[in-house]
C-alpha cells in the first residue's frame, strides 16, 4: 500500500512506522522482516522506496539501535529525507544511563531479562542493553541529540512517554517500554 493510500486511513496524516516489527493500522510500515501487512520490507541502507517529503511524521521504537555505528547518521538522513519540511521523527531508544543507574543500584526488577537467561546483574545489564544481540548501538540523550543535529534536523526535543512537544496528533500512539527508554523528537528543516 502506498503512503498516500495509507494516509486516508490515518485522518489525512501520512505517517511511517520505521522498524515496525509488526504492521500497525493507519501507518505505512517498514521493516527488515517480512511480516504480515508490512508495506515495505527492506534495508534502510538501500533507501526507502518513497519520495522526498512523503511523511508528516515517523515513529520508531527501538529500531535505531540495530543500526551499526558507521550507518547511524546516514540512516537518520534517509529518515529526514522522507519527512515534509517541519515533519517530525520520534525515536524511542534504550537509555544507557537508566540501565547503568539500575545496575549500580542493584535493581534487578528494572531489567526485563529473566534470571533463567541471565542471573547476574552485569549479565542482565548487557543482555538488556544489547537486547539479546539484536542491538549494535547504545544511546544517551546527549549523543542522540548530537547524531540528529549531524543528520540535519533543526530542532531536538527530549520528552517522555505519551507526550509530544511538537504536538503531532497520534505521534505517541506506538510508545512503549517506558522504564528502559529515552524519548526524543527531531524536526526536519
Amino acid at each position: 500500500m502506498t503512503p498516500d493510500e495509507r494516509a486516508s486511513q490515518a485522518d489525512g496524516l501520512r505517517r511511517m512506522n520505521w522498524g515496525a516489527g509488526r504492521a500497525e493500522i493507519g501507518w505505512w510500515n517498514s521493516d527488515l522482516r517480512d511480516e504480515p501487512d508490512m508495506d515495505h520490507v527492506g534495508d534502510i541502507a538501500e533507501g526507502l522506496p518513497v519520495g522526498d517529503g512523503t511523511f508528516d511524521y515517523i515513529a520508531s521504537i527501538h529500531a535505531l539501535p540495530m543500526i551499526r555505528y558507521p550507518e547511524l547518521v546516514s540512516t537518520l538522513i534517509e529518515l529526514r529525507r522522507t519527512l515534509v519540511p517541519g515533519g517530525v521523527l520520534r525515536l524511542v531508544l534504550p537509555d544507557l544511563e537508566k540501565g547503568v543507574a539500575a545496575w549500580r543500584r542493584g535493581d534487578s526488577d528494572y531489567f526485563a531479562v529473566p534470571d533463567s537467561d541471565e542471573a547476574t546483574m552485569s549479565g542482565k545489564l548487557i543482555c538488556q542493553l544489547l537486547w539479546y544481540g539484536w542491538s549494535s548501538t547504545l544511546f544517551t540523550r546527549e549523543w542522540i541529540e548530537d547524531l540528529l543535529k549531524r543528520a540535519g534536523f533543526v530542532a531536538v526535543h527530549h520528552t517522555t512517554i505519551g507526550h509530544s512537544p511538537t504536538g503531532r496528533q497520534g505521534i505517541c500512539d506506538l510508545d512503549n517500554r517506558e522504564a528502559e527508554s529515552l524519548f526524543v523528537e527531531a524536526v526536519a528543516p
